[in-house]
């Protein structure tokens, strides 16, 4: 009896948690439900999930392309006399490695100066330059994994952007530093610190300028980083989050730091070294975490116990695609806007894979096609009264066929065959004369003709 109750119990709480849209219920139990749906997703993606893994990677590769990475970056910011200004960044960086911070920074700065772009030639210069590119395209490659965004940008676009976030990104992020500074060692600005409460005022935005800082860049990178369109509100969620989290992680990590004298004593002056590797492997998960935060918070439908893509059965790809031609066959039928892709996952509460899918086949199929507006709308392929049911229920059900398995290639007895023949003779029995005009603008019903009285009797 206790254990049946349980399981009730159980069941209840997971059909409470994981059932139903967010829109079909109460103002206050969205907000709960959402949050505690965060909660137990992020935890299952940081469990099981590839974010620690994809971490991992990106700790190896900025191991490899750090002293170019800098050092393509700095030798920009000499030519405009501000590398005296990354010692400091750089240090406060390497803040939460403790007193040895200081040894890390000298050593790396060491590198950058020993490195002779004329000693390396073409050729050295070009894997530099490879391997500097190489770090940026697989952070990209790691967000647009979490955005389920399988394909990246055009190569052109590539080098552009990266090349672009490398030199000019410095440049206007030490330019902006500089300028602070200038302001601030302004005597009128001096004299206006010296008077309270200004001055109080002043010395507490400069201690929380470095968090809107850091939360700065991590908005830039939830924003622009994935092959794909992200909405301000999202990676501003995503930042916040992020930025808190590395301040709390930096205090933590000194913590931690300053008190492991046992690495220290295992591993000597590798210990430094081994801290350096953790602080860049919490740095990189801690970016990726906030890059799902921004993704859920897009994408709410993607807020389900299951990992990976969702997967749609037979019947609800039928049942969408008939969905997405009826909204879209109607706003073109009524003259209103046309469907967009945000604004058909933020209707139909679909996950984006799953919605992509059925529109290619409506594509495939030739019952729609794409405007070339940013972003791309829909509109059907032709006149909504030559679009039959039949060859719409059709596209969505062979869809892949092409690509995969198709009935040829999967022979079955006569018996099996007579069937399936039944179900689709079924099928275009009941649909067979409608048209997407008939859905989206049905014909109203003709009345049944007036019968006079008595006029059954005389046709007895």
């Amino acid at each position: 009896m206790a254990s049946e109750t349980r399981s009730g119990f159980r069941s209840n709480l997971y059909s409470a948690i994981w059932s139903g849209r967010f829109d079909a219920q109460p103002g206050w139990k969205t907000g709960a439900t959402r949050l505690l749906r965060f909660v137990l997703v992020l935890a299952r993606d940081l469990a099981y999930g590839q974010l620690a893994l994809r971490a991992t990677g990106l700790v190896f590769t900025t191991l490899l392309s750090l002293v170019p990475l800098l050092a393509l970056s700095f030798s920009v910011l000499k030519a405009f006399g501000v590398y005296n200004q990354i010692d400091p960044l750089l240090l406060r960086f390497l803040a939460p490695l403790g007193e040895r911070s200081a040894d890390v920074s000298k050593w790396i700065i060491k590198f950058i100066e020993n490195l002779n772009f004329k000693v390396l030639g073409s050729i050295g210069l070009a894997l530099l330059i490879y391997t500097v590119v190489s770090l940026m395209q697989k952070i990209e490659e790691s967000v647009n994994y979490i955005w389920h965004v399988a394909q990246l940008r055009s190569l052109a676009r590539r080098f552009s952007g990266y090349l672009s976030v490398l030199l000019i990104g410095p440049v206007l992020m030490f330019s902006v530093i500089g300028l602070a500074s200038a302001i601030m060692a302004a005597p009128p600005v001096q004299r206006l610190l010296a008077t309270e409460p200004f001055g109080g005022v002043v010395y507490a935005l400069g201690q929380a300028i470095p968090v809107f800082f850091v939360i700065a860049v991590f908005v830039f990178a939830y924003r622009f980083a994935p092959n794909t369109r992200v909405r301000m509100n999202a990676a501003l969620t995503g930042g916040i989050v992020a930025g808190l989290l590395w301040q709390l992680a930096s205090w933590a990590f000194a913590e931690f730091a300053r008190t492991s004298t046992q690495y220290a004593a295992i591993y000597s002056s590798f210990a430094i070294f081994l801290l350096f590797l953790i602080w860049l492997y919490l740095n990189w998960l801690i970016l990726l975490l906030g890059a799902s935060i921004a993704f859920y918070s897009q994408n709410p439908e993607y807020l389900v116990l299951e990992q990976g893509e969702p997967r749609l059965s037979n019947r609800m790809r039928e049942r969408l695609g008939l969905m997405l031609m009826y909204m879209i066959g109607k706003s073109y039928f009524d003259g209103a806007a046309a469907w967009t892709f945000p604004g058909l996952t933020q209707r139909l509460g679909v996950p984006t894979y799953a919605l992509q899918r059925v529109l290619d086949s409506l594509m495939h199929g030739g019952m729609l096609v794409q405007t070339g507006g940013d972003p791309p709308a829909y509109l059907p392929s032709r006149d909504i009264g030559s679009i039959t049911l039949k060859d719409l229920l059709y596209a969505v059900r062979t869809a892949g066929e092409e690509q995969y398995l198709g009935p040829q290639s999967l022979p079955a007895p006569a018996e099996i065959e007579s069937i399936m023949a039944k179900i689709n003779a079924a099928i275009e029995d009941q649909v067979h004369a409608l048209t997407l005009r008939d859905l989206v603008a049905p014909a109203p019903e003709t009345p049944a003709p007036p019968t006079m009285p008595g006029a059954r009797t005389l046709l007895a």
